[in-house]
């Protein structure tokens, strides 16, 4: 099973709340390098800190961190995005594009592209940061995009299988980034969710739960859909 110590880990979204604790603990359980990408990327005090430019959503750009970072051997799609208001039938079309560019196809993108540099690894594995909204659409476009990055997931882990590539899910709820600063509800902390994200990954787990939301979601998949959605209207009588 993948371990971090003395991998070579490229994390997207470096720059997040998440992103950055990602960076900072696979350092500290031995990662010998870590690329830390964005579209702008920061500065980091470690010489084992490689900024790396890299846009999910630009074919150009996943070309060349590929061709930048031969060395890969842990993949960490964790870059994402979220709109206000965000319901189907109000956002517009670009505006729905463009959540699903960046939460479903830049990581598949990505886990396309780096798939033949993990294969040269023995040890290589994938993480995908999901949600529960991948179970539940409270949102819109969000909901969707990681419902299908949840399924993309699924399908990269068998496919990844035979050339020994781990694919590991994450769920987690509300985190205490910038993204959930309107929230107001309980948050776990971007240094749990990197701690757990990576105790499961060294485990050989295939997902993750972080938190009671995500579980409680799970659970309440096998239940009639109306307990996920108490606003449905009653099933009229026959």
């Amino acid at each position: 099973m993948p371990v971090l110590s003395g991998s070579v880990v490229l994390v997207t979204g470096a720059n997040g709340g998440l992103g950055r604790e990602l960076v900072e603990q696979a350092l500290a359980r031995g990662a010998a390098k870590v690329y830390a990408t964005a579209r702008r990327p920061r500065e980091w005090n470690d010489p084992r800190v490689v900024p790396l430019t890299l846009d999910v959503t630009d074919a150009d750009s996943i070309r060349a961190a590929v061709a930048q970072a031969q060395d890969v051997t842990v993949l960490i799609n964790n870059a994402g995005m979220s709109l206000a208001s965000d319901t189907l039938m109000a956002l517009s079309d670009e505006e729905i594009r463009d959540v699903m560019e960046t939460n479903f196809f830049g990581p598949v993108a990505l886990t396309r592209a780096f798939a033949p540099v993990l294969a040269t690894s023995s040890t290589s594995a994938v993480l995908n940061i999901h949600s529960p909204l991948s179970w539940i659409a409270l949102t819109g476009a969000y909901s969707a995009s990681k419902a299908a990055l949840w399924s993309a997931t699924n399908s990269f882990r068998v496919e990844l299988a035979p050339q020994g590539t781990q694919v590991t899910g994450v769920h987690v709820g509300y985190m205490d980034t910038a993204m959930a600063k309107g929230v107001n509800a309980p948050k776990t902390s971007p240094e749990e969710v990197a701690w757990k994200s990576f105790d499961g990954l060294e485990q050989g787990d295939y997902e993750v739960i972080v938190d009671e939301i995500s579980a409680g979601v799970k659970l309440g998949l096998s239940g009639p859909i109306s307990d996920l959605y108490p606003a449905l209207p009653a099933n009229a009588p026959a």
